[in-house]
């Protein structure tokens, strides 16, 4: 069950020793990607001490020009803050940077907490999960929603799977980065949460690529469908929104979110579908048509970009303008 702790905006803030003390805690962040980047000023805009890495120097500029401190390996950070914040692309990237030679666990002090923001397998943050336990550092899964814009802006969703009470003494600190901060359950729930979202949304926009081509082959415009099917009760809840940007306009570069990105997560959900033996018959769907977007060399465009293999099935063309979406919208 989710249950709302907090964040900007919330209805109830969370008080925890974790904030009061915080001028006397130090904090470090690794992997100051496209998504890093951002949560990590956020972190050091909100008055924090922090110390930061990357495998690429130049990443680690604007941290330091707004006041964080780089360090030259995962094994000094670590040695040198209470908190770390990973951000980094898979499940491979954050076992090796935690468990391997010169990782997390090599320096960090025991008591210390770990945050993993990574979109990640479940299976393996439980089994590093075990590895800090071991060496008693605190491990949550975190994984956040809200893409670029979100980490720039602070608003984003954050899935937190890891021990209640511990998550209660520390977490707060995550109110800097995210302005949801959902408790999800036990290590690994986080992910799990994150995992059905995003397979959610895959699923969601193949279908409405399926509809929309029906539609517009059978006669209608396609800002008059879209309109129409966002007054209906699912489209009222502003599922058909998230096309408008993109795939309505067939504008899928640069990415919000890179297909081979999106093909990571969706391959890590339907891994944990096999793990509990649960068939995914629209996700396998979505999962071919993936691969095909591939094979033709689109995995840095972005992750709708897959949408557009239904409409050359279909033999139609779908492209708007910013001006005719923003249209629609202003119908409201």
């Amino acid at each position: 069950m989710y249950t709302w702790v907090g964040g900007r905006g919330s209805r109830r803030r969370r008080h925890c020793p974790f904030t009061d003390e915080r001028t006397t805690m130090k904090l470090g962040f690794i992997g100051l990607g496209t998504m890093g980047r951002g949560m990590a000023l956020n972190l050091r805009r909100a008055g924090h001490d922090l110390v930061v890495h990357d495998l690429n120097r130049s990443s680690g500029t604007p941290l330091e020009e707004a006041g964080a401190t780089w360090a030259d390996s995962v094994a000094e950070l670590a040695g040198s803050v209470d908190v770390v914040f990973t951000s980094l692309p898979g499940p491979v990237e954050m076992r090796e940077l935690g468990v391997g030679d010169g990782g997390l666990l090599s320096a960090l002090k025991p008591g210390s907490t770990w945050f993993d923001l990574t979109t990640n397998s479940p299976t393996v943050v439980r089994e590093v999960h075990e590895e800090c336990r071991r060496h008693n550092v605190q491990l949550f899964d975190a994984p956040v929603s809200g893409g670029p814009k979100g980490a720039n802006s602070g608003k984003l969703a954050i899935y937190v799977g890891g021990d209640r009470e511990a998550f209660d003494r520390t977490g707060s600190v995550l109110d800097a980065i995210g302005d949801k901060i959902l408790y999800v359950g036990e290590i690994g729930a986080g992910n799990t949460a994150k995992l059905v979202h995003n397979c959610a949304s895959m699923i969601i926009r193949s279908g409405i690529s399926e509809v929309f081509t029906m539609g517009v082959k059978a006669g209608v415009e396609p800002d008059a469908l879209w309109h129409a099917l966002r007054q209906g009760a699912i489209g009222r809840a502003r599922t058909f929104d998230r096309v408008g940007d993109r795939y309505l306009q067939e504008a899928f570069d640069p990415p919000s979110f890179a297909l081979a990105l999106a093909d990571k997560d969706l391959r890590l959900a339907l891994e944990l579908a096999d793990e509990f033996d649960v068939p995914m018959r629209a996700a396998r769907l979505v999962e071919e048509d993936f691969k095909e977007a591939l094979d033709r060399g689109w995995g840095h465009r972005d992750s709708q970009t897959p949408l557009l293999l239904q409409n050359e099935r279909a033999g139609v063309t779908i492209k708007l303008t910013p001006e005719e979406v923003q249209a629609v919208l202003d119908r409201d």
